[in-house]
């Protein structure tokens, strides 16, 4: 009648002498039958295959992401460097939070100037160029605009603002 080996051992009446497979593929994907297997298992196991498909979503979601946040992420040392060289560092943060503190040499730009930074830093577009927000998330979507603008060397600053008080490193305030 087409019944799977599984059926025919849960007939009303027989003991079942199932034992446990702890390799319930483990037959190579050339087997005809692999298929038949895969739909059988995810049909008796519903929980497990939703949650194997809610933990590679997870997976594939955070790497995705750490990829982009880290795509051009320096730590605060190389940013304390990378300035010791003549960098560019951009604070994208609002006026009254650059006035309340801000990484010492740091120039004020608002987000929305971002577009237009191409035209007025012209000669650092081979040089190094570091922007930072409070967090580092948004400063991500500034270096990709940098990025497309031709600045060849644009990072930002791994945890931004929030991440260079953390390290207790100093702080300059407009005046």
């Amino acid at each position: 009648m087409g019944l799977t080996h599984y059926h025919r051992m849960l007939k009303i009446g027989e003991k079942t002498a199932c034992r446990y497979n702890a390799l319930p593929f483990s037959h190579p994907p050339q087997d005809p039958r692999f298929m038949e297997r895969l739909i059988e298992y995810v049909t008796h196991h519903p929980l497990l295959a939703a949650a194997l498909v809610v933990a590679l979503v997870a997976v594939a979601t955070y790497e995705s992401r750490m990829r982009v946040s880290a795509f051009a992420a320096i730590s605060s040392q190389d940013l304390i460097r990378l300035m010791n060289q003549g960098a560019l560092v951009l604070d994208i943060r609002k006026p009254e939070e650059y006035a309340a503190g801000h990484v010492n040499g740091a120039k004020q730009l608002s987000s929305d100037k971002i577009l237009t930074a191409g035209d007025n830093f012209k000669r650092f577009k081979d040089k190094p160029v570091v922007v930072y927000c409070d967090s580092g998330s948004l400063a991500g979507a500034a270096v990709r605009q940098l990025n497309q603008q031709g600045f060849t060397k644009a990072f930002t600053l791994r945890g931004g603002f929030a991440g260079w008080r953390a390290e207790n490193l100093p702080v300059a305030k407009a005046a």
